[in-house]
């Protein structure tokens, strides 16, 4: 950062540290321990589609790396598009296997990166359940690929599209130590129906 930047207030953007990923697993076991909410073995990565050959190519080698264990019973990822026009790729595993979850998104996002679309990343989420809730109660803990931290993502159930804020708040109380957590609520974004939730 140059002496300019400093003196405009303009900062360098954070350097993604995907290996932060790799904390989730044990995260998880703190998350159940305060929360009660354990993983579903559901994940996704979102990012912006891009038109072209290469894209497309890099999508179906993510396809095929994610995709080599299903004649031994792994579940196919699937692709899908939101209503904002970003692509999303779910990831399922067990849901007592969050490492080998943490390592295909990892994987999804080295792969993205290194093919040169790291641009066009936008986040990756890990689900979570309350077995003890009546009502579905979900969590998602998202990873902001721009800006290296993590964020709870609670929606309240139901149509409405509400956030339970006391449990993000809990949540991030509790992960503190465990994750880098993003300081600045107003990058909590909403990530409605997102796969994985």
């Amino acid at each position: 950062m140059g002496l300019l930047d400093a003196i405009l207030g303009r900062s360098k953007p954070v350097r993604p540290d995907l290996d932060q990923l790799f904390a989730v697993p044990s995260a998880a076991l703190t998350l159940q321990a305060a929360t009660g909410f354990t993983p579903t073995g559901r994940g996704s990565v979102c990012f912006a589609g891009v038109e072209g050959g290469g894209f497309a190519r890099l999508q179906e080698d993510v396809r095929e790396l994610l995709d080599a264990d299903t004649e031994r019973g792994g579940i196919p990822v699937e692709f899908s598009r939101d209503a904002y026009g970003y692509t999303w790729l779910l990831a399922t595993h067990p849901a007592d296997n969050t490492a080998g979850l943490v390592n295909d998104l990892h994987a999804v996002n080295t792969m993205l990166q290194d093919g040169g679309f790291g641009p066009h990343l936008l986040c990756s989420l890990i689900g979570f359940r309350n077995p003890e809730s009546t009502d579905g109660r979900s969590l998602a803990l998202v990873y902001l690929y721009k800006r290296g931290t993590f964020y709870p993502f609670a929606p309240l159930p139901g149509d409405a599209e509400k956030r339970d804020n006391q449990l993000e708040l809990q949540v991030r109380g509790a992960l503190g130590d465990d994750l880098r957590v993003e300081k600045d609520l107003s990058r909590w974004f909403p990530v409605w129906g997102a796969p994985g939730l």
